[in-house]
């Protein structure tokens, strides 16, 4: 792996574990699959294999949801992640990707732009005016492409992509056949080709799966972390994974403002304090674990470069103030009331309130 990556592919990060894994797995493998379906779980969930090595654990929740994952993509269904942002769906759909076919980047990105040539193939056109349609001329999409090596295609939000494109892949995905008519011929998929896809129905401007769509796929529902240490034990994973990518300066323990910033967020969520005595108002935005983990690497950044090395309450104060206030006037009126109501009563807490009413004026 190259080591000045900002963000290496999965199959590059992961590389020394998968080839771990390989080297033991022994199991039954599916047609054109690198490792078994046991194999690809644990490299997904995490453990420590017989030879000792340590497999970090990719995806923190339900053991049953990732086996279902795992042996859907092992029949000829396709696989479609649903969760509101923030709960691991691409990284589950690039760790998979990378475990079973060794090639994460046969993607494509679902946008309100993405046309049908995305999911079925363009023609590079100077080739096509000077020699008409030829192989040579097609341009594959990542989806053509994986159906020809028998590999994984991901479609990342899949519900942004117009009705129409969608449409596309009903036939593909039934049929594991793609006509190509200017050419009077057909690709069809070579065994091991599978979809995984991924899609929420929190944000704006989506569209809705057909139901002749969704019957081609499996769907897998990636939930928020059950509980609050949960949620703590993934952010403070990733955090330490992104800061060590980033190459942040190490800092004492940040587990206090972990868990504030987490309280925080599924309070605010929730629309109730931790312990269920009061009620609040819930802002716009989704406040993920996501958003939970850039504001503490921003808050790491700031406290590093600009601090005194320790993470603290106004290091994290102004990215809070940012992920809960996303509508300027309704969500201002939200934060305040918790503040006042909630951060303002907790003595130990006494610190961040500070900060945040500093940062209000």
């Amino acid at each position: 792996m190259t080591p000045n990556l900002l963000r290496p592919h999965a199959e590059q990060s992961g590389a020394a574990e998968l080839a771990a894994l390989a080297a033991v797995d022994d199991r039954p493998r599916p047609p054109s699959w690198r490792l078994s379906p046991w194999a690809v779980l644990t490299y997904l969930l995490g453990g420590t294999l017989d030879d000792g090595t340590v497999i970090i654990p990719k995806y923190i929740g339900p053991r049953r949801l990732m086996e279902v994952a795992v042996a859907t993509l092992a029949t000829d269904r396709a696989l479609l992640l649903l969760g509101v942002p923030g709960t691991a769906k691409t990284r589950v759909s690039e760790h998979l990707s990378a475990a079973i076919c060794g090639r994460s980047t046969l993607l494509v990105q679902g946008t309100s732009g993405t046309a049908e040539e995305a999911i079925r193939y363009g023609w590079n056109y100077a080739r096509l005016l000077a020699e008409g349609p030829s192989e040579g001329a097609l341009v594959p999409s990542p989806i053509l492409t994986a159906m020809r090596a028998g590999a994984v295609a991901r479609i990342e939000e899949l519900t942004r992509i117009p009705s129409d494109v969608q449409d596309a892949l009903i036939t593909l995905l039934s049929e594991k056949t793609l006509p190509i008519p200017e050419l009077g011929t057909e690709v069809q998929a070579a065994k091991g080709f599978t979809v995984i896809a991924t899609a929420n129905d929190r944000d704006r401007g989506v569209n809705e799966l057909s139901s002749a769509l969704r019957r081609r796929f499996n769907t897998v529902v990636l939930p928020l972390p059950a509980s609050e240490d949960a949620e703590v034990a993934i952010v403070t994973r990733r955090v330490a994974e992104l800061g060590a990518a980033l190459e942040l300066p190490e800092l004492p323990s940040a587990a206090d403002e972990v868990r504030r910033v987490v309280r925080v967020f599924r309070e605010l969520r929730s629309g109730r304090t931790a312990d269920g005595r009061t009620k609040l108002k819930s802002p716009s935005g989704t406040l993920s674990t996501a958003e939970a983990i850039s504001v503490l690497t921003s808050g790491i950044a700031l406290a590093a470069h600009f601090g005194d090395g320790v993470l603290r309450a106004h290091d994290i104060a102004g990215a809070v103030l940012g992920a809960v206030v996303k509508d300027p006037v309704a969500d201002a009126v939200v934060w305040t009331e918790y503040l006042e109501a909630v951060v303002r009563e907790r003595p130990d807490w006494s610190d961040f309130y500070r900060a945040c009413r500093e940062l209000a004026g």
